[in-house]
């Protein structure tokens, strides 16, 4: 594996060769940026949703259906604020200048891979050998 970036020997971190992420101009990270608003918005709502939904049955089965329901509900939960997370990560990356690079390698992020997950910290490449590492 080559890692092609600029390296200075006072600087610890690297930085891109290119500071701007690969074909994204102002129109493409406004889209990306509403992508984003949505997606947050979606969340929160889903999440509303799922705490507001608590079961109130009495017997036996209802119960043990409840508490499938709950757990079902829990793990939803979970993933709900992971995502909502990783949006407002985003958008927080994108206001402070660092949206559209790898965490890892910290070349620009395509900005295909960008248009399908807007929140993605990670090029193909580095997502990839993530999976795979797990």
């Amino acid at each position: 594996m080559v890692n092609h970036q600029i390296i200075d020997a006072r600087d610890p971190h690297p930085t891109p060769v290119d500071l701007t992420p690969v074909d994204l101009t102002p129109e493409d990270l406004a889209g990306l940026r509403e992508n984003l608003h949505e997606q947050r918005l979606f969340r929160q709502e889903q999440l509303r949703e799922i705490t507001a939904a608590a079961p109130a049955r009495t017997d036996a089965l209802l119960q043990r259906q409840a508490a499938s329901q709950v757990e079902v509900s829990v793990k939803l939960a979970a993933s709900a604020r992971m995502v909502l997370a990783d949006v407002e990560a985003a958008l927080a990356r994108m206001d402070d200048g660092s949206y559209g690079f790898c965490h890892l390698c910290r070349r620009p992020i395509a900005r295909e891979r960008l248009e399908i997950v807007p929140q993605a910290r990670y090029c193909a490449r580095c997502q990839q050998v993530r999976e795979a590492g797990r």
